[in-house]
């Protein structure tokens, strides 16, 4: 038998086996995953016999994994993808490819109308040109910035947030890399805006706002059916109260988790939501509802120090300390600075979950809530081959993207 070489390409044969698989609903003790021209064939108990010349990959008793996908980052190793090159996007989906992420969206930032189309413009590029060998696999979009609300921008530019309006998003909306589309419940427009998005087949979600249930629910029969980092910039019956007095008014919150149909997600980096918060997401939503994102910016894999959130030239300035981006005036958090390979390894510790379930949030559900389950998020005969091996502490070890090998793990 050939012996593990990581410059394999997609059309040999890859057996990963001595390990455990990690299923939609179960793990597989001393599994076996047999890989053929970039595509899984089998997923499952071991077979006593093994293709002809196929390359055996040895998963050293960990885990053999989904990749993950992350449908609300913003950059890495140096890189925003509101940088608007192409040099940028590359960077950036080669760093989470490190960490475990195979299929990516790279997220805008509030940010000027040609910051955002330069964004879109660049994204759509490398997505045009890319291979399994560049990291992971840009699956679309997300058209995050601008249309927050006024008074939820967190650390996004105040100047660059703005109400939607037709001509804006149908911009946006023309490039046809947009899959994922933002806009606060509240703004003026959102309606019309989901209802735009959802006509393209976008994920539609409301984040950065301080709606109200009967906006939420407003949105929700406009198509509107998701929420972006659950609890962070958004409204709450706290915030509701200045906003519309008394008698107090529902939230967000309260709106996402009473309706079945909502999806969120969480920030499991161990800085931005405390255990407690985190199991009760995945007690209060399930496995099938909640994702797991890193939001990351720009520093992660980078050293402590003083970066930009959002485009190089004028993003809001904050600062890492090595576990997260902080704003430089200690008001709050600036965006995480982690991959997805922590946040499965923090949410498992704060769950307590099945395993199959941590990995599901960070794999199959985001790929079902963006539709893109048929060919990715689990290991399934005839998706394809993103696949990584896990040690038994959740640590990356092996990334593979569509069969082809690529580098693993933090530098």
């Amino acid at each position: 038998m050939k012996t593990d070489n990581p410059r394999t390409a997609s059309a040999h044969t890859l057996v990963l086996t001595n390990g455990s698989i990690v299923l939609a609903d179960r793990s597989v003790d001393d599994g076996m995953v047999i890989v053929r021209e970039g595509r899984i064939e089998h997923a499952g108990r071991r077979r006593p016999r093994l293709p002809r010349g196929a390359q055996i990959i040895d998963a050293r008793g960990g885990l053999i994994a989904p990749g993950f996908v992350d449908i609300h980052v913003h950059g890495g190793d140096g890189a925003d993808f509101m940088d608007g090159t192409d040099d940028a996007v590359r960077t950036a989906i080669a760093c989470h490819a490190r960490h475990g992420t195979t299929t990516i969206f790279p997220t805008t930032t509030t940010g000027t109308t040609a910051q955002v189309a330069a964004m879109l413009a660049a994204t759509a590029r490398v997505q045009a040109a890319w291979q399994p060998a560049h990291g992971a696999r840009i699956a679309g979009a997300h058209l995050y910035g601008p249309f927050f609300a006024a008074d939820k921008v967190g650390c996004h530019r105040a100047d660059g947030r703005r109400d939607p309006t037709r001509a804006e998003w149908e911009s946006y909306f023309a490039t046809g890399i947009v899959r994922i589309a933002t806009c606060a419940a509240e703004l003026p427009g959102a309606a019309e805006f989901y209802r735009a998005a959802r006509r393209r087949g976008c994920l539609v979600t409301c984040g950065h706002s301080n709606a109200t249930w009967a906006e939420m629910a407003r949105g929700f029969r406009a198509g509107l059916r998701h929420v972006d980092h659950f609890w962070c910039a958004m409204s709450s019956v706290v915030s509701l109260r200045a906003r519309c007095g008394t008698p107090m008014q529902a939230s967000m919150e309260q709106f996402v988790l009473a309706e079945p149909g909502m999806s969120t997600e969480v920030i499991a980096d161990g800085c931005h939501l405390s255990p407690e918060l985190l199991r009760f997401a995945w007690l209060a939503k399930g496995a099938a509802r909640l994702c797991l994102v890193t939001d990351s910016s720009r520093a992660l894999d980078c050293p402590p120090g003083r970066y930009r959130f959002g485009p190089a030239a004028n993003g809001e300035w904050f600062q890492h300390d090595g576990e997260v981006g902080r704003m430089p005036d200690g008001t709050g958090l600036a965006s995480s600075t982690a991959g997805m390979d922590r946040m499965v390894r923090t949410m498992a510790r704060a769950t307590g979950a099945p395993l199959h379930e941590v990995i599901r949030m960070a794999s199959l559900t985001p790929a079902e809530c963006t539709g893109i389950a048929p060919e990715c998020g689990s290991l399934a005969a005839g998706k394809r081959a993103d696949v990584i091996v896990l040690d038994r502490g959740l640590r990356v070890r092996r990334v593979f993207v569509g069969g082809v090998a690529l580098p693993a793990g933090a530098p």
